[in-house]
Protein backbone atom coordinates (compact mmCIF):
# COMPACT_ATOMS: atom_id res chain seq x y z
CA UNK A 1 0.00 0.00 0.00
CA UNK A 2 1.15 3.54 -0.59
CA UNK A 3 0.63 6.45 1.50
CA UNK A 4 0.47 10.06 0.85
CA UNK A 5 4.14 10.88 2.15
CA UNK A 6 5.67 8.41 -0.37
CA UNK A 7 3.60 9.41 -3.54
CA UNK A 8 4.22 13.32 -2.55
CA UNK A 9 8.05 12.45 -2.09
CA UNK A 10 8.42 10.93 -5.45
CA UNK A 11 6.10 13.96 -7.12
CA UNK A 12 8.96 16.31 -5.04
CA UNK A 13 11.88 14.29 -6.75
CA UNK A 14 9.99 14.26 -10.09
CA UNK A 15 9.73 18.07 -9.93
CA UNK A 16 13.44 18.35 -8.43
CA UNK A 17 14.95 16.71 -11.25
CA UNK A 18 12.95 18.56 -14.01
CA UNK A 19 13.10 22.08 -12.73
CA UNK A 20 17.89 20.76 -11.80
CA UNK A 21 17.84 19.95 -15.72
CA UNK A 22 16.34 23.76 -16.97
CA UNK A 23 18.82 25.10 -14.50
CA UNK A 24 21.46 23.27 -15.83
CA UNK A 25 20.55 24.41 -19.56
CA UNK A 26 19.89 27.45 -19.31
CA UNK A 27 22.88 27.80 -17.07
CA UNK A 28 20.80 29.27 -14.24
CA UNK A 29 22.70 28.37 -10.96
CA UNK A 30 19.49 29.33 -8.41
CA UNK A 31 17.37 27.20 -10.69
CA UNK A 32 19.01 24.46 -10.46
CA UNK A 33 20.26 24.10 -6.75
CA UNK A 34 16.48 24.76 -5.68
CA UNK A 35 16.27 21.70 -7.84
CA UNK A 36 18.56 19.96 -6.05
CA UNK A 37 17.50 20.70 -2.64
CA UNK A 38 13.72 19.64 -4.24
CA UNK A 39 14.82 16.44 -5.34
CA UNK A 40 16.69 16.05 -1.80
CA UNK A 41 13.64 17.24 -0.31
CA UNK A 42 11.30 14.68 -2.09
CA UNK A 43 13.71 11.73 -1.07
CA UNK A 44 13.94 12.24 2.52
CA UNK A 45 9.77 12.33 2.73
CA UNK A 46 9.60 9.56 0.86
CA UNK A 47 11.66 7.51 3.02
CA UNK A 48 9.85 8.78 5.73
CA UNK A 49 6.59 7.24 3.64
CA UNK A 50 8.39 4.00 3.46
CA UNK A 51 9.58 3.76 7.19
CA UNK A 52 5.62 4.55 7.95
CA UNK A 53 4.58 1.72 5.80
CA UNK A 54 7.16 -0.82 7.44
CA UNK A 55 5.86 0.24 11.30
CA UNK A 56 2.24 -0.17 10.12
CA UNK A 57 2.79 -3.81 8.60
CA UNK A 58 4.62 -4.54 11.52
CA UNK A 59 2.26 -3.71 13.92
Amino acid sequence: MVNKDQVEGVAKQVAGSVKEAAGKATGNKTTQAKGTAEKIAGKVQKAYGDTKEKIKKAL
